[in-house]
């Protein structure tokens, strides 16, 4: 291998949205809030690591952009292709730097793979969302192909359309149109996001490897046919703040001086947008339930669910969630959906039957034992591929 005072060299490339870090090849606004989030010398307090940003066509002045998740995907394929080429081309001339080893890229920006090839550099995608939600991106190809989906009017959320049962999608168990990611509920042929996801997921399959956001056993059993592999042991790093907004631990405070198993977590994610009535009926649900509770709007609800050992009421409302909230309540035995069509009796029934009924206490134990076998990978020394 020559001198091995020559260090591997990474180039990590996130998708330009609060979540999951490793930030060191930012668009240039999610770079800009990483900076007011965490301040200047952020970007200075680890070694060996390096933070390059690409232009992403985002307003600057807009705080909101990364909300408008149309917009932002389209841009990103737009604006990011060609500057990220130049900057791999100017890290590798660097002089100060050893050539770029490899590149570990967000799911969604699979123009990183084009640009490994050509550069010859190994490209591994990280697909921050459920492998079961991969599943259903990977199907919206036949979807279009059997002419199920554009829809062909806007009847389809009320004429039963989307209670077709999809039993032929192979190692999928139980599935409806309606559990597909909600991309697909469209009339328009050109729709950005249909044709982008499913572009997007096609594409992770030419990278040379896929890292899933998941553990063997809560998703294994599937069409990908998940591999592992295991990695030499690793020195424990010390963890990185990874918020692009400000933190404030007032709840934890709070939640500090409850009872233990006492509090409701509410999570509906960062993006997500509700009507007025489905907000006052939500809300009037949990307060005629009267649990204590804490709402946060975060990512990722499921596996912190399950990494803790608590069940969930499922409300899917974008992308793969509609997928992940089949499985919790069917699979894995460890979630309740509330209907679209929120009532706040419904709330009220179901928050006090997880708390507190028959059905809850067994869901509980689910979830105990989900968290039992999550545990085991904690030190990622178990890659899926």
């Amino acid at each position: 291998m020559g001198s091995l005072k020559i260090k591997p060299h990474a180039v990590l490339l996130p998708y330009p949205a609060q979540g999951f870090h490793i930030t060191f090849v930012n668009t240039e606004f999610n770079h800009r809030r990483l900076l007011q989030s965490n301040g200047l010398n952020f970007v200075k307090a680890v070694i060996d690591f390096r933070f390059e940003t690409v232009p992403d066509g985002l307003p600057s002045s807009d705080k909101d952009a990364t909300q408008d998740i149309w917009a932002l995907s389209d841009s990103v394929q737009k604006n990011c292709p060609i500057p990220f080429r130049e900057l791999l081309r100017k890290l590798n001339s660097s002089p100060e730097l050893p050539p770029v080893s490899c590149i570990i890229s967000d799911g969604l920006m699979s123009f990183a793979i084009e640009a490994a090839h050509e550069f010859g550099i190994p490209e591994v995608q990280f697909w921050t969302a459920s492998a079961i939600g991969l599943i259903g991106f990977l199907h919206f190809d036949e979807l279009i192909k059997r002419g199920i989906v554009p829809f062909k009017d806007d009847n389809f959320m009320n004429d039963g359309s989307l209670e077709m049962p999809l039993d032929w999608i192979e190692g999928v168990e139980n599935i409806r149109l309606k559990d597909m990611p909600t991309l697909i509920r469209t009339t328009d042929p050109k729709d950005i996001m249909l044709n982008f996801m499913s572009n997007e997921a096609q594409n992770c399959l030419k990278s040379s490897a896929i890292i899933f956001n998941t553990f063997a056993e809560l998703e294994h059993p599937s069409p990908l046919s998940l591999l592992e592999k295991h990695l030499p042991p690793l020195p424990v790093a010390k963890s990185l703040k990874s918020n692009l907004w400000k933190e404030d631990f007032k709840c934890l405070e709070w939640l500090d001086k409850q009872e233990s198993q006492s509090v409701l977590y509410v999570n509906y994610g960062s993006i997500t947008v509700m009507s007025e009535d489905q907000f006052q009926e939500f809300a009037w649900g949990l307060a005629n339930s009267k649990p204590h509770f804490c709402g946060l709007l975060g990512l990722n609800s499921t596996l912190e669910s399950v990494c803790n050992g608590v069940p969930m009421l499922c409300w899917p409302f974008f992308d793969e969630q509609p997928m992940n909230c089949r499985y919790s309540c069917t699979k894995w035995g460890i979630g309740m959906e509330i209907n679209h069509d929120v009532k706040r009796s419904e709330i009220q029934r179901l928050v006090e039957e997880i708390m507190e009924g028959e059905k809850g206490k067994k869901m509980k134990i689910n979830a105990l034992e989900w968290k039992k076998k999550a545990e085991s990978y904690k030190n990622w020394r178990i890659i899926l591929y």
